[in-house]
């Protein structure tokens, strides 16, 4: 045991030696390698540093040039900047200086203004002065008159000795005459708030009651005659208990009138188409003499069709005659039918004609397209050729309607629909046809009148007028179409004169029939007369 210890102790002892002599060894080789580490951290730290000297002086000089391009750019946008800022100022200097002169006007035009309302408000003042000062002279004049009247009423009474009833007669007589004024002035407002605000509904009211629905140009043209030779064929017409006549009227939509007037048989309806149609078809049974139902369903059909053609022909005549191109089949169908239609006894369809030709006419002598204008006219009243259960409306409103479905000319809808004033004119044909129309209907001859019925309206209108009392004399003039109303100007004073005159006009219309429309003048006038006579003063 004492000896392992030795041994052991040895052991330690020698490696102490080794270790105490490998221990500077170590010591130095570790001052070596940090001293290396050292010299190669350093040469690695200058060259970084290097390095780093380097970028920065790269960085130096690029930041030199973004400084030195900072600056240009800064410069060239100050320069722009400041140009715009001088010429947005030069603008709004321009703009402030042009304002100063307008409110320096304004401030002239205001001043004067105010001038001329003091001018103005010392004019009031004065006349209001003046006023008050003419009231009370007014109410002090009329004062006095009232008592000057009361004495020459008294003076009267006592001169005259009248009676209570005289006297009552005459007062009725003075309230009936201040009546009589007060109700012209009423007569003349009203006339005037409806001639304001009522024109145009008038206007249309009147020309669609006149040319479509006039109860004597209706019971002048729905009645055709047809002669038959013997009261035996009015028995075959009428049939075994009515059954040819009842098939006739069921054929033809019009109704047969078999009276006891020798050799006439009168056929009614307001359809001028189903009328002719049942003129031709009864006239053809009658030289036929074979009538029954079917005979009659027959001669019906067969002549409906002839009559169509008849239509359609005299439709292509008439645009042929008016030398009017590239008319609508519709529009020359339609035109066909005038030919059956008649007003006071013109024929619609030589009236739209010879209306063509007048606008033409005048077209070409104003200057404007002739062809366009004779179109206007040729198709201004073809809105008549609709029936009350086809269309409503004014025959302008309904055929404007109808050229416009077929896409006429807006010069052609517009002399249409407006030539009877309903719609504006917005074309120079318009008036054209409005004053051909007039000329046609209102030439001589146009509408045929005997000579006995011409000068019986006349005189019915003359004695209309000479019938109110205050009337010296009446005159029809312009062909029955004005009427000129002398009075007495003692018994009508002006507001009477226009009660007068709308009297008369609905006395002419009450009981007269006449085309179209008759003004109504009434002439009041004072006249002084007196003469010189030759050496009247000498002998006095």
């Amino acid at each position: 045991m004492l000896h392992e210890s030795c041994l052991l102790a040895a052991a330690f002892q020698s490696w102490g030696t080794f270790l105490s002599a490998l221990l500077p060894a170590v010591i130095l080789g570790g001052v070596l390698v940090w001293g290396g580490l050292q010299l190669r951290t350093r040469a690695t730290l200058a060259a970084r540093q290097a390095e780093i000297d380097l970028k920065l002086a790269e960085a130096r000089q690029r930041r030199e040039e973004l400084l030195k391009g900072a600056e240009v750019e800064a410069q060239k946008k100050l320069l722009e900047m400041m140009d715009r800022f001088e010429r947005e100022t030069a603008e709004t200097r321009n703009e402030l200086k042009a304002a100063e002169r307008r409110l320096a006007k304004r401030e002239d035009g205001l001043d004067k203004k105010l001038d001329v309302l003091h001018t103005k408000e010392r004019k009031i003042e004065e006349g209001e002065q003046s006023l008050v000062g003419r009231e009370k002279d007014a109410r002090e004049k009329e004062s006095k008159f009232d008592r000057l009247l009361a004495e020459q009423r008294a003076e009267l009474l006592r001169i005259a000795k009248l009676s209570p009833e005289e006297a009552k007669g005459l007062c009725l007589k003075k309230v009936e005459r201040e009546i009589e004024r007060e109700a012209g002035e009423l007569v003349e407002r009203i006339l005037t708030d409806a001639q304001e605000n009522a024109r145009e509904k008038a206007r249309q009211i009147i020309i669609q009651a006149i040319q479509r629905y006039a109860a004597e140009h209706t019971s002048e043209t729905v009645i055709a005659t047809i002669d038959v030779p013997s009261d035996d064929m009015k028995g075959r017409i009428i049939g075994r208990e009515g059954r040819n006549i009842r098939a006739f009227e069921k054929a033809t939509g019009v109704t047969v009138i078999v009276d006891d007037t020798p050799g006439i048989v009168s056929v009614s309806g307001t359809e001028p188409i189903r009328r002719e149609i049942a003129r031709v078809a009864l006239e053809r049974l009658v030289r036929d003499g074979r009538i029954h139902p079917t005979r009659i369903e027959e001669v019906v059909e067969e002549v409906s069709v002839e009559v169509k053609e008849q239509i359609a022909e005299a439709g292509r005549k008439a645009v042929l005659e008016a030398n009017v191109h590239g008319v609508h089949k519709k529009a020359i169908d339609q035109l066909g039918r005038l030919h059956l239609r008649t007003s006071y006894g013109q024929n619609v369809l030589r009236h739209s004609v010879e209306v063509a030709h007048l606008s033409g006419m005048m077209a070409d002598e104003l200057g404007l397209d002739g062809a366009l204008a004779r179109r206007c006219g040729l198709l201004h009243d073809i809105g008549k050729s609709f029936d009350h259960d086809e269309a409503e409306g004014t025959h302008s409103k309904i055929g404007g309607e109808f050229c416009r479905r077929l896409n006429e000319n807006p010069a052609v809808i517009n002399a249409v629909a407006g030539h009877h004033g309903d719609v504006a004119a917005t074309h120079p044909y318009t008036p054209l046809v409005t004053a051909a129309d007039a000329m046609s209907a209102s030439r001589p001859g146009a509408r045929r009148e005997s000579l006995e019925r011409y000068i019986k309206r006349l005189q019915e209108l003359e004695a209309a007028a000479t019938s109110f009392n205050g009337v010296k004399q009446a005159y029809a003039i312009e062909a029955g179409r004005e009427v000129r109303v002398i009075v007495d100007a003692v018994e009508v004073n002006d507001q009477s004169s226009l009660k007068l005159a709308r009297d008369i006009a609905k006395k002419i219309e009450d009981d007269t029939t006449f085309p179209g429309e008759i003004k109504v003048t009434v002439l009041r006038e004072v006249r002084a007369t007196e003469y010189a006579v030759s050496g009247r003063h000498r002998e006095e």
